[in-house]
């Protein structure tokens, strides 16, 4: 991980190709001169970042989604989540999301941080955040969305993560940094 005044060195890319151009992602492929000076070919998703939020009622239950996910051939459980778009901001993304698919605004949010979901193949970053003070709103969920939006316990959704009812890993993170955030110090407001 390169950090603030780091002298580590990160690749040199000396050729990139796009392979395929998406809606919501770009696989291409690069040339690149490694850290330790070799050479290799790498293909990977370009993508341009994401949010997940963990919705909350004051009763600490979470708002989640029992949604249809095709590449694996079920309906998952999930926390809402989704692609930032072109000059959107990760906090109007997830405010978006949040009334998009589960018909539900906040008052209060606060990051709990990001995620490198998949870095050996995705640079896509993924902005959390926990979602309070929720009011009803209207759900307006794209075409290719199949939702139905189910409340649970915080610390029953944590249960479910352990007996593999849970699998999305991007829900089990969130639930679990939700979690930690909320058994320590208060909450800072998203900014």
């Amino acid at each position: 991980m390169k950090k603030q005044g780091s002298t580590r060195k990160i690749a040199i890319v000396n050729r990139s190709k796009e392979i395929y151009r998406g809606r919501i992602f770009n696989f291409v492929t690069e040339a690149l001169t490694l850290p330790n000076g070799r050479n290799t070919e790498m293909a990977f998703i370009r993508h341009p970042g994401s949010t997940a939020v963990v919705p909350l009622l004051d009763d600490h239950t979470v708002v989640m989604e029992l949604q249809y996910r095709h590449p694996a051939g079920e309906y998952l459980l999930e926390i809402p989540a989704g692609t930032l778009a072109s000059g959107e901001s990760p906090l109007d993304c997830a405010r978006r999301e949040l009334k998009e698919e589960t018909g539900f605004e906040a008052e209060e949010w606060v990051k709990l941080g990001k995620i490198h979901i998949i870095p050996a193949y995705s640079d896509e970053v993924i902005h959390v955040y926990v979602a309070k003070g929720l009011t009803p709103s209207k759900q307006n969920l794209d075409d290719d969305e199949i939702i139905e939006v189910l409340n649970y316990p915080l610390k029953q959704a944590l249960q479910m993560v352990d007996e593999g009812r849970i699998t999305d890993a991007l829900t089990v993170l969130s639930l679990q940094m939700a979690w930690n955030r909320l058994r320590g110090a208060n909450l800072p407001a998203a900014s």
